[in-house]
């Protein structure tokens, strides 16, 4: 087999493969994600901004894509990274392949490499940057267009709504804001199902627009990058404290606790996948989770911040969800929403209405 393209760590390592998707290059932080199924979901999540993913499960593509199943308008990925890849999907649904999916949004993939050490690589020595190119670029090249490429901090302004839009449902209860820093469909969907209008806003929103739409809870959404990147969303939660219901869910978790006094943390290699088990410190029962994040919350520095540890994550016992009763606050790191991913956590969202009924 002729190789054409290659996959250079920001250690010196390369990989081998051939190309699929769009012929570019592309410098990004390498990642690993567990899933076996829910590749569409995953590469419109714009979670994975500035990211390039590497599947563990090794055949990819073999459902190709369908129109109803994307988590948002933009394929978020720089590139992806798979064992095999299948360009000829068994599949009723199916509208298009992977390879033309990427293709026509420009994110290069690359395939037949071994992803299994590539994973072992990222879990022993953790995330690290890399770069998908032709294969005649050499390791020094390849180096010195990593390091001159600078390391984004913009990523949630790129994914986010540049204006408000409405997503109503019949019969509402309850009308929810929703901050947008770089928000899955399905949440927004999962807020309908349980009776919430939502209004959706850009991230950069400030809190007295959000109060003047009389929201009886907001929600604070996933998104991309470091926490610490977007003070704009932790003054705005810093300032609707104990003025409304809030719930967070991943980046959103992340800025909540940071809005409370919190720090976080980056993680070596992150949770991605859906195969999580975290439990429920207040009924004690195991959820396994679907996740996607590279920053914890630093259970040290919660003391005197009014947060509580309502989650912990079984395999490395991080911080995986925190509740303040008293502003009627609450937030997990995980995805309840489930797209891809496990059901077991979607009661989280009924917990949400509780607090605005109440």
């Amino acid at each position: 087999m002729e190789f054409d393209r290659k996959l250079i760590l920001e250690d010196g390592t390369e990989y081998l493969g051939t190309g699929f998707g769009a012929k570019t290059t592309r410098v990004a932080e390498i990642v690993f994600n567990t899933s076996m199924v829910g590749y569409q979901e995953i590469v419109s999540d714009p979670s994975y901004t500035d990211q390039a993913i590497v599947m563990s499960y090794p055949l990819i593509g073999n459902y190709g894509i369908t129109v109803e199943d994307f988590e948002s308008r933009r394929i978020a990925p720089s590139a992806l990274i798979v064992r095999d890849v299948n360009d000829n999907p068994s599949n009723f649904r199916w509208a298009e392949t992977l390879p033309e999916l990427l293709e026509e949004n420009g994110v290069p993939g690359i395939s037949g490499i071994d992803t299994r050490k590539l994973v072992r690589s990222i879990r022993d020595f953790g995330a690290r940057r890399c770069i998908l190119t032709d294969a005649s670029v050499s390791v020094e090249e390849g180096l010195s267009r990593i390091a001159k490429t600078p390391v984004p901090h913009d990523a949630v302004r790129r994914c986010s709504s540049t204006k408000k839009w409405y997503s109503r449902t019949s019969n509402p209860r309850f009308n929810v804001v929703a901050i947008d820093c770089g928000m899955k469909t399905n949440i927004v969907r999962m807020l309908n199902e349980n009776r919430c209008n939502v209004t959706v806003v850009p991230f950069d929103t400030k809190s007295e627009d959000i109060l003047a739409l009389h929201p009886d809870g907001v929600f604070i959404s996933n998104g991309p990058g470091d926490p610490e990147d977007v003070p704009e969303v932790i003054r705005t939660l810093r300032e609707l404290r104990g003025k409304t219901p809030m719930f967070g869910i991943c980046l959103g978790h992340q800025l909540l606790s940071l809005a409370y006094g919190a720090r976080t943390y980056k993680l070596k290699f992150g949770h991605r996948g859906g195969n999580h088990p975290v439990k429920d410190l207040g009924t004690g029962k195991i959820e396994i989770t679907s996740q996607n994040h590279s920053y914890a919350v630093d259970e040290s520095s919660l003391a005197g911040t009014g947060l509580s540890v309502s989650h912990i994550n079984l395999l490395d016992g991080t911080v995986e969800g925190l509740s303040c009763e008293t502003d009627r606050v609450f937030s997990v790191q995980y995805h309840p929403e489930s797209a891809p991913g496990p059901q077991d956590s979607r009661q989280l969202f009924v917990r949400f209405t509780e607090l605005m009924r109440k």
